[in-house]
């Protein structure tokens, strides 16, 4: 493999009050993007009072000083743009795209909610009732819908920062008091916390005096510090077995392994492509076309910046075999990886797919505003989004088969056995 670096041009730059400001030019594309990262998520929660996080998501959007309740995201579609938020275990993630001429006009309504957002009893207590039925629809009526919360709970003790999901618990949420939320805001959200991206028809000279013209005038507070890490609170492999209504029974694999930005999740994530992306995939010729053992096989990881990630195989038995079995049979496919590695052909496979899956996320502004925004917190460096890729396409089928060594070891799993009902 050779390396080939990205050129796309980034100036970072930082205001007095703290907040961080990258300016992507790219004078060809249709229209800016906007994408302010507030560096807090799940993890940065307190026992007892999660779900935080997510709730900001949907009350950002309730109102300001000068914006009413609803107007920010009705004000971007009405002039063409698109408008979202979303919320991870580690950071919190408000973004549009709007016509080059909105520009002004959305760094404004973005700095007036940071500057005086509305966390009003009536507001939080709507968007209280919003996030439960959020919680409702998602995890607690859906199908497979608590499969996220039994793979966190068998990797981190509950009181770990990455032992809870980002939907908090409803009871949590419940018991919390107007001055909680609003202490929240208060301890996460000011302009040292934020992280600003602008991505399109801006040059860097207008998108800086934009960034400062809005949100120069926040004050400079302190940047907040986020808990260490415990030493502990990681559980050992074992497994768990579940029973529930469903169409099909699954059973996942899983591992921990390293953090989002360590040197091994590029070729972690070529293992895992070899293993189980796509009819090509190793599990699915040897487990589903010759074995018969599965109907299907994939891979998946939940990645975390400041402890262990999760990296999952997950399989649907073919009809008659049992859990346990088509675990095995994974297995044992694992096994025989860990000693041949990829082959030349695989992993120039893998590398192509995710060249051209990269590649098509950097395409638009909204997309490559979101990358930029993901190597700076990950690595520290918004830079890392032009040299990403070469370190992909510079591993070697040796690299992938020693990161896979270290970390996707068969006894080293844990096994989460999930069984449809009146099913082996």
């Amino acid at each position: 493999m050779t390396r080939a670096d990205l050129h796309y041009e980034l100036s970072q730059h930082r205001l007095d009050n703290g907040l961080q400001v990258v300016v992507a030019p790219d004078d060809a594309a249709p229209g800016v993007a906007v994408n302010i990262w507030v560096e807090v998520g799940s993890a940065d929660e307190v026992t007892g009072r999660t779900g935080f996080a997510h709730l900001f998501e949907h009350l950002m959007f309730q109102g300001s000083a000068n914006v009413a309740s609803g107007e920010h995201m009705a004000t971007v579609e009405a002039l063409g743009g698109t408008v979202n938020a979303t919320t991870s275990s580690d950071r919190t993630n408000y973004f549009e795209t709007v016509p080059r001429g909105a520009l002004d006009l959305a760094l404004w309504m973005e700095a007036d909610r940071f500057a005086s957002l509305a966390i009003t009893s009536q507001n939080f207590e709507a968007q209280r009732q919003v996030v439960k039925e959020e919680k409702r629809q998602r995890y607690d009526n859906q199908p497979y819908g608590d499969l996220l919360e039994l793979l966190t709970a068998q990797h981190f003790a509950p009181e770990h920062p990455y032992g809870h999901l980002t939907i908090g618990s409803m009871e949590d949420l419940d018991a919390s008091s107007l001055d909680d939320v609003a202490g929240f805001f208060t301890a996460w959200y000011p302009a040292s916390n934020l992280r600003l991206v602008l991505c399109g028809p801006v040059t860097v000279d207008e998108g800086l005096t934009l960034a400062d013209r809005h949100f120069g005038h926040l004050p400079a507070l302190p940047k907040p510090e986020r808990a260490p890490m415990p030493d502990g609170g990681l559980l050992r492999p074992h497994t768990v077995a579940v029973s529930r209504q469903v169409p099909h029974s699954l059973t996942y694999l899983s591992w921990a392994t390293p953090p989002a930005a360590h040197p091994d999740m590029p070729a972690l994530d070529m293992a895992l492509s070899v293993l189980a992306d796509g009819h090509a995939s190793r599990l699915h010729r040897a487990l589903v076309k010759r074995a018969d053992v599965a109907y299907e096989v994939h891979g998946g990881m939940l990645t975390n910046r400041s402890s262990q990630s999760i990296t999952t195989l997950v399989s649907r038995p073919a009809e008659e075999v049992g859990l346990d079995e088509v675990s095995d049979a994974v297995a044992g496919e694992l096994a025989r990886f860990l000693t041949e590695g990829p082959t030349e052909e695989e992993l120039g496979r893998a590398v192509a797919q995710y060249e051209r899956d990269w590649l098509w996320d950097l395409a638009t502004t909204s997309g490559r505003a979101d990358a930029i925004n993901e190597a700076w917190l990950l690595h520290g460096d918004p830079h890392h989004l032009n040299t990403h890729l070469g370190e992909v396409l510079a591993l070697t089928p040796d690299d992938v088969r020693e990161a896979a060594t270290r970390w996707l070891q068969p006894d080293a799993s844990h096994r989460l056995l999930y069984r449809a009902e009146n099913a082996r």
